[in-house]
């Protein structure tokens, strides 16, 4: 998109995400059904989590503008705190409490897969137009060789819950 502004190649990009998730649903499902799973299944499982969960958006978000050094500090910090996430998740899932059917009961943080919501707002600005040189909130000029978009600070705000220790989430 950034190169041929055909809106037809972002629009790709949006949906895909959504797709991810059902496809992260469904190998979950799909494992606990078969009574099957590997640590090397739950390392592939966190991988795909990340391409799709946090770096896929956060490039949507360089794609519809956020593209100042600050904006891409703020978007490397977010994905970073998914990984952080993901590997804690990894790390402490066999000691969180399960149900009868295997599952973890609360999450630690936001999962991942909450990132979508951030999607859908650029979903929307794009529809209505707000990219580009229109982000709301415009640029904020921190120094005089730094700018930032307020709206990146979604980001920030959703990297900051995703690695919360204090935030339980309970899980369907």
């Amino acid at each position: 998109y950034m190169i041929t502004k055909e809106e037809w190649s972002l629009w790709l990009g949006i949906l895909l995400m959504p797709l991810g998730m059902l496809f992260d649903l469904l190998d979950g499902k799909v494992a606990r059904w078969r009574k099957c799973s590997s640590l090397l299944g739950q390392e592939l499982d966190s991988l795909a989590d990340l391409i799709s969960f946090g770096v896929a958006p956060a490039v949507c978000g360089f794609v519809v503008g956020m593209r100042t050094f600050a904006d891409t500090i703020i978007l490397s910090i977010f994905i970073t705190c998914g990984i952080a996430r993901l590997a804690r998740y990894n790390a402490s899932v066999a000691s969180l409490p399960k149900d009868s059917s295997g599952k973890i009961s609360y999450y630690e943080g936001t999962p991942i897969p909450t990132t979508l919501s951030i999607v859908a707002v650029i979903a929307y600005l794009f529809k209505v137009g707000q990219i580009d040189d229109n982000l709301p909130g415009g640029s904020v000029e921190l120094s005089p060789n730094i700018k930032l978009h307020p709206v990146v600070l979604l980001y920030a705000l959703s990297g900051i819950a995703m690695v919360s220790k204090t935030l339980k989430i309970p899980k369907i």
